[in-house]
Formats: C-alpha cells, structure tokens, sequence
C-alpha cells in the first residue's frame, strides 16, 4: 500500500459499517488483500508501506503480525455478518515470501477459517525472487496458491542498481521456471521501465528473459519517483535524472508490442495477460468491487465506504489485542464520488467504460476524444469508451476530459 493516506473521517473502534455498505454483499465478487509489511531492505524507489528488521527492532515480528491478522479477519467476519466466501486472495507487500512457504499457509489457512474460499478462488502470492526455490513453490501450491507474481523490474544489473534491488538478473526467470514445475498455471512477472539509465537494449533484453520464461501474464509500470524515497532524494541531488516522459512513452509501446506479439494482450493499461490469465483480483478492483484489506496500512471497499488501517505494525498489532478495529479513517463516497472513480478506473480496462457513466459535458468531450484519436471512435458509437493506444498513453489526460 502507498505510504500516502488520505484525511478522512474517524473509523468505529468496533469497525462497524453503515447497512446500506452491507446491502448486496455476497451478490458481488469478494477479495481479500493480505499486507504482508517485512522487507530484507528498503528499495529506493519504494514508498510502500514496508519495514525492514532494523526498523522494526523488537517492536513486531512476523508471529504478532500474524496475531493480528487473524484477530482482523474474525473482526472482519462478525463486521460483515454472514461472511461471503473469497473469490480471491492477494497477499502483497512488503515481500511475502519472507514469511516462508509455512508463513504464507499459515495466513491462507485463516482466511479460510473466518472466511471461507470459493470453490475456484484465485490466490495470489507476490514473491521476491531471491527469496524463492523450488521448495518454496511447492509448499505453497500445497498450500491453496494457485498464482505468483515475481517482482524482476530489470534484466539489467545496472539498472537493478539503480533501483536498490539486490536479486541477481537471470534469478527472477528461474523462479518462473521453479514455479511451473510446482505445478503453477499462472505466473506474473513485474516490469519497470524508464529508470535512469535504462537503454532501448536494456528493455528489449528485459522483455526477451520475460518471454524466454513463458509467463502467462506481464505487469510493466514507468518508473515514478515517489516523494520520500532514497530514489527522489538522488534525482533531488542531482546525481539522477527523472525519468523523461517521451522516453516512457517510446517503452511503453515498446512493452506493448513485443508482449502484443507473443499472445499477451493487454487488458489494464499496465497489464497483459494471455486469454483466461487475467488477475481476477485487480479487475475486482478497477471495477469497483468488494475487497477487505487485512494488514498494516491496507485499505479496504464494501458497498461505497472505504478505510485504511493504521501503518505501523506494532501498533496494528496492539489494536487488535485491545479488540479494537485496526481502521485509522474512513470515508462514505457519494454516489458522485463513485461514478467519478468509476470513470478514472474502468477506462484504465481494454473492455473500457460504458459511455452512460458520463454526463451530458462528458460525454461531448468523449467525442472530442475519438476525434482526436484517443478513443475508439466504432466503439464510442456502440456505447463504450475504449482507449486507443494512443490513449492509453494519455490515460490520465483522457479522465480530466472525460470528468470536466
């Protein structure tokens, strides 16, 4: 979860929610987001709510963490009343596979406790490469983990470098490897492109490894220096350039097209996938659907309200012995709110957005868009706003004119 937290109203010290949140639950796909907040080291682009050992010191450990997890879940289980059963699970952080392939059971097992999983739900792990092997893919596909997604960013040690990650470049293709031969289906690498000092030919072997390891789905983002961070404190000094927004475009279609050749086709601005691999539990997401984020810092959506737990682990845990709701604010969006969100979000989808979710002002601007080349303009007369390329490299200016 981003560092940042938005300023908002208080949360119940019972965590309770409002009925009209609680209306129509378990008739919507239900995920469940785990915050795993341990890192070996701190990346310097990372402005996630993470925690190495030294920062921690005896403070929280991963066994008073898990404590509170599973205090958060049976809170969240008597909150929701009858519980829905989990359609997918995401656990993130932070590096998850630090908790080990018993760890990673251990949280699964109590989402099964207090929850329950659908009989086809998706589960999801990231891992930190380095911190992988053959028998870790195989304890957690005995586990119930049905997915993977491998932090790789680079093939290039000097660019890993420059991003403070220490796993070594070939390492992130031979977990892939290891995971298929656990009997993983689905396995995602993650790329970042545009990081100071990255050539063309860096990125082209980047997505060559990415290939070579036959994932079905490649999630690549541009580099963004987050305030805060060891990286906006280089590029401040001067010592790094920012990464140049022509650069990242000219990377992006260069992810598009070497993915778009293989059989990946995009389906989130960010995200590809061949047909049948997409991650369930992101479009749960982007398409305004129901998740409980248990963990410090995450963030959590039912029915139109949305919290945020308090960041610090020690104090996530010492809430939760208290049989108190972990929440640090709330906030209850308007029916505005979430069309607004709607529109910055389902139009980031390649199966784009319904054109009625505009008003009148809009709409007219939807058709100043297709006329520009932004959108697709036989979509647009079927009643969807879908990005063209050229869009989707001017996501973020196609929303401000789409919500003037």
């Amino acid at each position: 979860m981003p560092s940042a937290l938005p300023v908002a109203d208080p949360a119940p010290a019972d965590g309770s929610l409002p009925a009209s949140a609680l209306d129509g639950l378990g008739s919507r796909p239900f995920g469940m987001y785990v915050h795993v907040p341990f890192c070996a080291v701190r990346c310097g682009y990372c402005d996630f709510n993470t925690y190495t050992p030294g920062e921690l010191g005896t403070s929280a450990s991963p066994q008073s963490w898990l404590e509170g997890l599973r205090r958060e879940l049976d809170l969240a289980a008597s909150v929701l009343g009858v519980a829905p059963l989990v359609d997918s699970v995401f656990v993130g952080g932070g590096t998850p596979s630090m908790l080990g392939a018993d760890g990673l059971g251990a949280v699964l097992d109590a989402v099964r406790s207090s929850f329950g999983l659908a009989p086809d739900a998706e589960v999801t792990t990231e891992s930190n490469p380095e911190s992988t092997s053959p028998e870790f893919f195989a304890g957690i596909r005995d586990a119930g983990y049905t997915r993977v997604s491998l932090g790789m960013q680079s093939a290039a040690p000097h660019v890993l470098a420059v991003l403070d990650r220490k796993h070594t470049s070939g390492r992130p293709v031979a977990a892939a490897r290891e995971a298929f031969a656990a009997g993983f289906e689905h396995v995602n690498l993650d790329l970042i492109y545009g990081t100071p000092g990255e050539r063309p030919s860096d990125l082209s072997a980047s997505l060559d490894a990415v290939l070579s390891a036959g994932v079905d789905h490649v999630s690549a983002y541009a580099l963004i220096v987050e305030d805060g961070t060891a990286l906006a404190r280089r590029v401040k000094r001067g010592e790094l350039p920012a990464p140049d927004d022509d650069v990242l475009a000219t990377y992006y279609e260069m992810v598009d097209a070497a993915l778009s050749a293989a059989g990946l086709h995009w389906y989130e601005v960010s995200n590809w996938a061949l047909a049948g691999a997409e991650c369930r539990h992101n479009i749960g997401y982007w398409q305004g659907g129901d998740w409980w984020g248990a963990g410090p810092g995450a963030h959590s959506h039912v029915g139109g309200v949305r919290w945020w737990n308090v960041k610090h682990p020690a104090k996530y845990a010492a809430e939760l012995v208290a049989g108190r709701s972990p929440a640090a604010g709330r906030e209850t969006l308007s029916a505005e709110d979430r069309r607004v969100e709607r529109v910055l979000l389902e139009l980031r989808l390649a199966t784009g957005l319904p054109s009625d979710a505009l008003d009148p002002a809009g709409l007219s601007a939807a058709g100043d868009c297709a006329a520009d080349g932004l959108l697709d303009p036989a979509q647009l007369a079927e009643g969807r706003c879908v990005l063209t390329p050229r869009g989707r490299l001017l996501a973020d200016a196609v929303v401000h004119r789409l919500l003037p």
